[in-house]
């Protein structure tokens, strides 16, 4: 199939395409009378039209479109017999760029990509929104990457290379591998060069540091088979972690650097690295509307190899200012071919030559709270009524619990496929951070989480008063706004429930008040050891705590209890 653009200098002496709109063709090579899927990017203006014309008639598309920037239109056609088609994406009656396709000997062999550019940055970042968009009114989760990868409605390059490379291609990365592997595997794809580093870990005084660029060009050669790509994430798993998100705001020895917070720099794709080594990529911006308020959605691998779609609150995107740590929104570094030399661009460089956001400290001037009301600045520009911001937060704190459920039962099924195990439980901070079966199914990483979200509910009309900017209050007085909110926490609370299951496979349904009132037991539910009616703090001689039969050690409970404090304070504590 095509790939790219099929560039013939005769043929689009009058069809170039511009570096910022580009057409993509999958699969890479096909033939007259096979089935193609067509995705044309903008970068900088809406497009709304896509058309395949064949000796001058044009048929216009079906198109999925998605908004911007960047912009993307998605069809599917079936490629003509003709000696010359034409595929055109226009913004209105203006066509703003063309692809054209010239059936001679040569006609099928495509040109690669072999450098970053702003085409292919735009081109990753509308893969990326279209592998995790779905229906916005429910939740999105899968147990791994790999039903996401096969799925050809939502991988635009899924069997892209024509080797039935997907079908069995491992993918299972954790939140630290997943911005890397999404990345490698578009470079493969397309035929792209990939950098990583390795890092350390920090300290309690220092961010991570990082040694110089691994530069890996073994896609930009030509179509590699999929073992290729699997060692070289192998490698690079081997390599990256938690830290490596987390470096220095202004380091320009990273793999990372911060952006700034304006909706023409934060495009699907980007990493938010929070300070305790958690990162997400950012998938959809859905604008505030007749429909609802605005969202901005993104999505995470957990240490079980699950990837879940969250929507951006304090509950899911932590931002908390410390100095071992430079947390906040990040893009790739980018790879600027120069001279025939593969080079990661300074900081210096990205101020004035980014490919698509500038270089940016501007995320360390502010404190948490301000960080936040940025963000919903720019996720609902017009103004929320504070009913209506509550009630998205409200939801926000339902898709935390729905995805604890999910984790504690995750650990439950693997206790009751190893019983009589006991799991070891790290010591300290380690906790947070290890690996083997207590990195994959314990859950103090998300049970902090639950806890912040917890309290972001709980103190929300607070926050509603110290930023009335935020809000349309409509003439209505802070006093008035206060009894509103008030009475819309208290209905929440008894009105959401949720259900777990219990040691025996029977459903418990508590309410979000309960949750609430559990909050202190919550502080040390994190252990697998533990029985899942122990973990959603149920107490002893309870009739929801009788199927209860799985306790972990005194001496694990013990150093839980020393650890409480993280918990109640919800600040993870220096490595």
């Amino acid at each position: 199939m095509l790939f790219l653009a099929l560039l013939y200098k005769d043929a689009l002496a009058d069809c170039e395409a511009s570096h910022e709109r580009v057409i993509w063709i999958s699969p890479r090579q096909s033939h007259p009378g096979e089935d193609i899927l067509i995705k044309a990017v903008s970068a900088d203006q809406a497009i709304d039209q896509l058309r395949i014309g064949v000796d001058g008639h044009y048929q216009q598309l079906a198109v999925d479109s998605r908004g911007g920037p960047p912009w993307s239109l998605t069809a599917a056609a079936s490629l003509p017999s003709s000696s010359l088609i034409t595929i055109e994406a226009l913004a209105g009656d203006q066509v703003i760029d063309c692809q054209k396709i010239v059936d001679d000997q040569e006609a099928w062999l495509p040109v690669t990509a072999n450098s970053w550019s702003r085409a292919t940055e735009a081109f990753y970042s509308a893969w990326v929104e279209q592998l995790f968009d779905g229906d916005i009114a429910s939740s999105l989760s899968f147990k791994s990457l790999e039903p996401v990868l096969r799925d050809p409605d939502r991988n635009f390059l899924f069997e892209h290379l024509g080797m039935d490379e997907d079908r069995s291609l491992p993918a299972h990365p954790d939140c630290a591998d997943l911005p890397y592997y999404l990345r490698t595997y578009f470079a493969w794809k397309i035929g792209l060069p990939i950098s990583y580093r390795a890092c350390d870990r920090g300290t309690s005084q220092r961010p991570p540091h990082c040694s110089p660029a691994i530069i890996d060009k073994r896609f930009t050669k030509g179509p590699v088979p999929a073992s290729q790509f699997v060692q070289l994430m192998r490698t690079m798993a081997d390599t990256v972690h938690s830290g490596s998100a987390r470096t220095a705001l202004a380091d320009d020895n990273t793999d990372f650097y911060p952006v700034p917070l304006d909706r023409e720099s934060l495009w699907p794709g980007t990493v938010f690295a929070d300070p305790y080594g958690h990162t997400l990529i950012l998938s959809r911006w859905l604008p505030n509307n007749t429909k609802g308020p605005g969202r901005l959605l993104g999505v995470d691998a957990q240490p079980d190899h699950s990837v879940t779609r969250k929507t951006f609150w304090e509950g899911n995107f932590l931002f908390v200012t410390t100095y071992n740590a430079g947390p906040g929104f990040k893009a790739f570094r980018p790879l600027s071919n120069m001279a025939d030399h593969d080079q990661l661009l300074d900081n210096a460089s990205l101020r004035k030559h980014a490919l698509v956001a500038p270089f940016s400290t501007a995320q360390s001037q502010l404190r948490p709270d301000d960080f936040y009301a940025a963000m919903a600045t720019l996720i609902n520009p017009k103004g929320l009524s504070p009913e209506v911001a509550f009630e998205a937060k409200r939801q926000a704190l339902i898709e935390q619990i729905e995805t604890r459920v999910t984790a504690v039962e995750t650990g439950e099924s693997y206790m009751r496929q190893h019983r009589g195990t006991i799991m070891t439980m790290p010591s300290g901070p380690k906790i947070f951070e290890t690996t083997g079966p207590w990195e994959d199914y314990a859950s103090p990483s998300r049970d902090m989480r639950l806890l912040i979200a917890l309290k972001v509910l709980q103190e929300f009309q607070g926050q509603a008063l110290r930023h009335p900017e935020l809000f349309l209050l409509e003439g209505r007085s802070q006093e008035a706004v206060k009894e509103l909110l008030a009475t819309a926490y208290e209905r929440s609370l008894n009105e959401d429930h949720f259900d777990y299951l219990r040691s025996d496979g029977s459903h418990w349904t508590l309410s979000v008040k309960e949750l609430m009132d559990r909050k202190s037991r919550l502080e040390t539910a994190y252990n697998p050891n533990d029985c899942p009616e122990h973990r959603w703090g149920a107490l002893p001689d309870t009739p929801e705590y009788e199927t209860c039969h799985r306790h972990a050690p005194e001496e694990q409970t013990a150093r839980m209890g020393e650890y409480r404090n993280w918990f109640k304070s919800t600040q993870r504590p220096s490595r």
